[in-house]
């Protein structure tokens, strides 16, 4: 088995199969036992989350929706006409007008905020890494599978070519013979 994965090697990576990267040695190493790559590397991923990393993934989640942006813009709303409109008529607004109190709430969400998304857009672009060298892997597989289909292919018409010339050969003779026979008949 190990000559014929280094025969692999040599032949489609011109490399020694010491010489070629993990990947590729796991792939040959798949090609000879007809084992399956494919897998889920969603499953994967998400089973080795963390809670705050879930927790992060939900807010940037929650965030970047227009359920966030409609609550938000409900939430300024009341605050704004609750401070400038009814408890200013009665001078009792706790947030008067630049609304600095609101100003300070938005920059501390802010705050919160923009890491949660950052550390979830770094878990997303990790899980692309993944996903990427999975498919890598699953289209290395394939194409070996392929080229060894063609291996097989053109090992097969070599012989049926070769079959065919002896048949060809043996025709030859059986008609020199039948016409020699003819001949010596007919003289």
């Amino acid at each position: 088995m190990t000559d014929r994965l280094h025969h692999v090697a040599k032949k489609h990576f011109d490399a020694h199969l010491q010489a070629l990267s993990e990947h590729e040695r796991k792939m040959i190493q798949q090609l000879g036992e007809r084992g399956p790559v494919s897998r889920d590397t969603n499953r994967q991923f998400d089973s080795d989350l963390t809670f705050g990393q879930r927790l992060a993934d939900r807010v940037a989640s929650f965030g970047g929706s227009w359920a966030f942006i409609i609550i938000f813009a409900v939430i300024m709303a009341a605050w704004v006409f609750l401070n400038s409109v009814l408890l200013a008529s009665q001078g009792a607004a706790f947030d008067p007008f630049p609304y600095i109190l609101l100003n300070l709430f938005l920059s501390m969400l802010a705050a919160i905020q923009a890491p949660m998304i950052l550390m979830a857009q770094n878990r997303l672009a990790t899980k692309d890494r993944i996903d990427a060298a999975h498919d890598y892997e699953v289209n290395l597989k394939a194409e070996l599978e392929i080229l060894s289909l063609h291996d097989k292919l053109d090992e097969l018409r070599d012989k049926k070519w070769l079959d065919l010339i002896v048949m060809q050969q043996e025709q030859i003779q059986l008609l020199t013979k039948l016409t020699q026979a003819r001949e010596a008949g007919a003289g």
